[in-house]
């Protein structure tokens, strides 16, 4: 099929830069947010402003929702003016949240209902690479679709990579935030050392970033943790509902997860001490606070 427009429905820290990209790609696109600025924003650049998600769907060859939860998404799409009142016979729905597998499955099949096709494609790379469009996006469907809107796909994101059938996507997203929240909490207790033994926070991040304790929390996150910077890339509350994703996940697959669940009460605690809307990196706060020390540079 041949794709000229693209609808966006969701339009926050994410959505907004992702559809920035597919315009710049020279997609036409149509928006709506539940608040209106970002659409606003958008418009500016030479998007259509839409008033539903019904609406979005009507003007779209393709429809997108990113949208901060499982329920959020089940409203946009079931709801009285939401998307499966206007999907066309053929039509695609593009859903790049991170929700629920199982409820991906059930909206999968009301989508097929309508005659259209539902693909499942969360993302990783937080804000910086919705921006920059590095995003790594896992996706889950039928691979005819997922053919068909790779180039969408591309426009968004760095690595594409279709993970199997209907809920492949989430499971594998699923997968990825286990691994992220787990290496903030490793790099926050070791940091809360480094800082307690007497180490020089800088030179120990020199020391271990190129050896076998590499990873994107040392490299992306520890720099702004050790000065207390806790700008969201990635708000800590949004962790704590994928861990509840994956740790549900696990519930239902019986998989053992006894390290994803201590971290997810850590996120908990972030949540609890009303510090959600910080960067997910700030983890530490909550190591720090037992600890009574901070694991800070002077600067």
């Amino acid at each position: 099929m041949s794709i000229e427009t693209v609808g966006f429905i969701g339009t926050g820290i994410m959505g907004q830069p992702m559809a920035e990209n597919v315009l710049d790609a020279g997609y036409d696109v149509v928006a709506h947010n539940r608040s209106r600025a970002p659409v606003d924003e958008l418009a500016e650049l030479g998007a259509e402003p839409a008033s539903s998600p019904a609406e979005v769907t009507r003007a779209a060859d393709v429809v997108v929702t990113v949208l901060p939860d499982t329920e959020a998404v089940t409203s946009v799409v079931r709801g009285d003016d939401g998307i499966l009142n206007a999907l066309r016979n053929g039509q695609i729905y593009v859903d790049m949240s991170t929700i629920s597998p199982a409820a991906t499955e059930r909206l999968a099949e009301n989508v097929e209902q309508q005659g259209a096709v539902m693909l499942d494609a969360p993302i990783s790379g937080g804000e910086e690479g919705a921006v920059d469009g590095s995003l790594s996006i896992m996706v889950g469907g039928p691979e005819e679709t997922f053919d068909a809107v790779t180039g969408l796909f591309e426009a968004m994101g760095e690595t594409v990579t279709r993970c199997g059938d209907s809920g492949a996507g989430q499971v594998t997203k699923a997968a990825n935030q286990i691994i992220v929240g787990c290496q903030h909490q490793a790099v926050a207790e070791a940091l809360l050392l480094a800082k307690q033994g007497g180490a020089d926070l800088e030179k120990v991040l020199d020391a271990i970033s190129g050896g076998a304790a590499a990873c994107w929390s040392l490299d992306a996150r520890a720099p702004r943790v050790i000065r207390g910077n806790f700008e969201p890339g990635f708000f800590s509350s949004y962790h704590y509902k994928d861990l509840r994703i994956a740790t549900n996940a696990g519930e239902e697959y019986g998989t053992p997860m006894p390290a994803t669940s201590v971290v997810h009460e850590m996120y908990k605690a972030m949540e609890q001490t009303d510090r959600g809307r910080d960067d997910h990196s700030g983890v530490i706060q909550v190591i720090e606070d037992l600890a009574g020390e901070k694991a800070r540079i002077d600067e």
